[in-house]
């Protein structure tokens, strides 16, 4: 398994839009990855696919969130995902 890091850059936080272009992005993926604020059981995560389920974390602008595959060959599409949440999609 391999995770990283990331901090929410929207001011909207994980909503509607930055969710999307999120959401869109882990979808074009072949691995399957999952997002949960960082130090919240891994049962919490949800599957970073799907914009409703981006969107019922509630993570908000600021927050620190975790990214976690089991594909050990997906480094670099997690290194993709992380930039998508430390860029504000709403400037």
């Amino acid at each position: 398994m391999i995770e990283r890091t990331a901090t929410i850059a929207s001011t909207v936080g994980l909503h509607a839009r930055p969710a999307s272009i999120f959401a869109d992005a882990a979808g074009e993926l072949e691995a399957e990855v999952s997002i949960a604020r960082v130090g919240e059981p891994a049962e919490d995560a949800v599957g970073a696919d799907s914009m409703l389920a981006l969107m019922s974390l509630g993570v908000e602008h600021g927050e620190v969130v975790v990214l976690r595959t089991d594909d050990d060959s997906a480094g670099e599409a997690l290194d993709a995902l992380v930039r998508i949440l430390e860029t504000n999609h709403d400037a």
